[in-house]
């Protein structure tokens, strides 16, 4: 996985102690920038990023280079952190205490309510607005705590359906339309000694929240100055039963996402599908290059998991305006401006939140067969749940993965594992000083 992507799974989890009096309104509204340059000097912004810059990307600096040469008035540096996300979260907190902090950061969706709720950013409600229309919905909500809008989304991780189209076609497999489809070629698929799935303990946070994201279920909520709560709705109840059955009855592969056993399963070809997140597919099938299998799969939407049309998110991050900038407005200027540059984020390996569809790249039209990929991930950051965001303390409901590594050996259900996220978000929140509805 790459960094960014996968910028969430590390995000720090730090004790806030008392914070009631935050409530979700922690921070004002910035106010609008005084004009720039009113000596004829420019406005200048800091952006810092934890991008990759790897070797055939488009590097950050040139792209900003090519707003800098086009907006004298608002000159822009970028600096690119090196460290763990969780460490340049902390670096962002003891930067904004002293007042040396970047207007701009690049913060995990999972991040961006707990950096509320200190106080660490600054709500640009009214900016934002400007630029809603061009960017996924689901995205931009996950840049949202209640009213507030803290910045833009840069990129996304929507699951989605990869499959082997050969094996399937051997085997007369549909690819599945919807959940209890899944399950129907689930057991045909099996009944043949081939898997069109796994359940992956290690990844059940976020694998699994995004599952009841795309069944339609909004697990966090704010009511008045209160979080609501609802991680067992009629969604994540719909996809405990799916995989609970699956599970029971043998249908699917079950192994961690990032131990040696998906991999080995993968390459012996007796996994043939995956629901996944988007952002796999820039190495998903690596191991498979020079292989019979190479050129094979293929990517689809996720299945019809009973809200239509949507998925759920799985990654993703988004920059923020942070507390004490002085030119908000300007800010968000460039921030639309960047997050809307859609082949060079591409090319750094991002799904882009931004509307558009960027160029599949020549090792993905080999390793897809030809299928133009980035157009159906495109497709997937449009279709994502508009209404479902984090909490603050998100990341501490790892629990889940503790209890998920149970359901293999039965001594926990898929159940479990979402009645295991609702007790632990709501004494996350509690332990935080954040008042929760009942």
């Amino acid at each position: 996985m790459t960094s960014t992507s996968r910028m969430i799974r590390t995000a720090a989890f730090v004790a806030v102690g008392a914070m009631s009096a935050f409530g979700l309104a922690a921070c004002s509204t910035a106010n609008p920038s005084d004009g720039a340059g009113a000596d004829g000097s420019p406005v200048e912004i800091t952006y810092m990023h934890r991008l990759p810059d790897g070797e055939g990307m488009t590097p950050v600096a040139d792209i900003v280079e090519k707003w800098n040469d086009e907006n004298p008035d608002i000159q822009v540096t970028a600096t690119k952190f090196d460290g763990a996300a969780s460490d340049m979260i902390l670096k962002l907190e003891t930067d904004v205490k002293a007042g040396t902090a970047p207007c701009l950061a690049q913060l995990g969706y999972a991040e961006v309510p707990q950096m509320f709720v200190k106080g660490l950013v600054e709500d640009v409600a009214d900016e934002a607005a400007k630029y809603t229309d061009d960017f996924s919905a689901g995205a931009y909500g996950m840049m949202k705590v209640g009213d507030a809008v803290v910045g833009l989304p840069q990129d996304t991780g929507p699951l989605v359906y990869f499959y082997n189209a050969t094996e399937f076609e051997n085997l007369g497999l549909a690819v599945p339309e919807t959940l209890e489809q899944l399950t129907t070629e689930a057991a045909t698929s099996a009944a043949a000694g081939k898997f069109i799935a796994a359940f992956t303990p290690d990844e059940a946070l976020y694998w699994l929240s995004a599952q009841s994201a795309a069944a339609g279920d909004t697990w966090f909520t704010t009511e008045g100055d209160k979080w609501g709560v609802d991680a067992e709705g009629p969604g994540s109840q719909r996809v405990a039963a799916a995989w609970q059955g699956l599970v029971d009855n043998k249908q699917v592969v079950m192994t961690e996402r990032w131990g040696e056993g998906f991999t080995q399963a993968l390459n012996d070809g007796s996994l043939i599908g995956h629901v996944g997140a988007a952002w796999e597919a820039g190495f998903l099938l690596d191991s498979l290059d020079g292989t019979p299998a190479e050129g094979q799969w293929r990517v689809a939407q996720l299945p019809d998991f009973g809200a239509g049309a949507m998925t759920g998110p799985d990654g993703g991050s988004g920059v923020a305006v942070m507390k004490g900038c002085e030119h908000p407005a300007e800010a968000m200027e460039f921030n639309a401006w960047f997050n809307t540059q859609v082949d060079d984020l591409a090319s750094q390996g991002l799904v882009v939140a931004a509307n558009g569809t960027p160029e599949t790249s020549e090792k993905m039209l080999r390793q897809f067969g030809g299928q133009d990929v980035l157009a159906e991930l495109a497709t997937a950051s449009a279709n994502l749940n508009p209404d479902f965001a984090y909490a603050p303390g998100f990341a501490s409901l790892t629990k889940m993965n503790e209890t998920a590594a149970g359901v293999p050996t039965g001594a926990a259900t898929v159940a479990d594992v979402f009645a295991t996220a609702q007790a632990t978000a709501i004494a996350t929140l509690n332990d935080l000083g954040l008042p929760v509805a009942e």
